[in-house]
């Protein structure tokens, strides 16, 4: 299992405000200045379900789901496509275990940052819309990933402070998309979290990223 980002002492620090702020508007920004740029607090799960963020949707009503569209999108060989978008064939990359998969179903796919994690950090606050359009979101590449089930179910609702991939080659890209993610749905952090985050992107290359806010 991957070892953890050990967290220090936590020091909420004030946001640094990104400098647009209307949906729809583009960001770019050195991924350690969009983590400093997250407002930083404690997060409550009181409320929580999962039913509330309604999932697989298929939005373009073109016969295959989000969960379809993600898994079509991210195949290394492209399955064949059957009936009701039933998917046969195809090879994936799960780049959480650095692992080859052959079938559709040894995959899930996963909300980078998972649901629940999103209405710790502000979702919660969401018009039920909001949260359909988070739990499908394949406008950004970041949000949904395919990867391998046993990794996506180690992982569960865990932030960076309790859980990284177990292949370690892949956290900076991790960590990276996980601050693109809550940029974009102007999602908090909490001390701890940030901590995780702040200490593996320093070992990390501070690369730019571009997001298109969408809240």
């Amino acid at each position: 299992m991957a070892a953890l980002l050990a967290p220090t002492t936590a020091h909420a620090t004030p946001a640094t405000p990104i400098p647009q702020q209307a949906p729809g508007d583009t960001v770019t920004l050195p991924v350690r200045d969009a983590l400093q740029a997250l407002t930083v607090q404690d997060e409550s799960r009181a409320g929580y379900e999962r039913s509330k963020f309604k999932h697989w949707t298929d939005t373009d009503k073109d016969g295959c789901n989000t969960r379809a569209e993600v898994l079509l999108a991210e195949a290394v060989t492209a399955p064949l496509q059957g009936p009701n978008c039933t998917l046969t064939g195809g090879d994936w990359y799960s780049p959480y275990d650095d692992q080859y998969l052959d079938s559709a179903k040894k995959l899930d796919v996963d909300h980078l940052v998972p649901l629940a994690e999103a209405w710790d950090s502000g979702a919660s606050a969401w018009t039920p819309k909001e949260r359909e359009a988070y739990a499908n979101d394949l406008d950004d590449p970041r949000a949904l990933i395919a990867v391998s089930a046993a990794s996506n179910r180690s992982k569960a609702d865990k932030d960076p402070s309790d859980w990284l991939p177990l292949y370690a080659g892949y956290w900076c890209q991790y960590l990276t998309d996980w601050v693109a993610d809550k940029t974009r749905y102007h999602l908090s952090i909490d001390p701890t979290e940030q901590v995780a985050l702040a200490q593996g992107l320093s070992r990390c290359p501070d690369q730019p990223i571009t997001v298109t806010l969408a809240h």
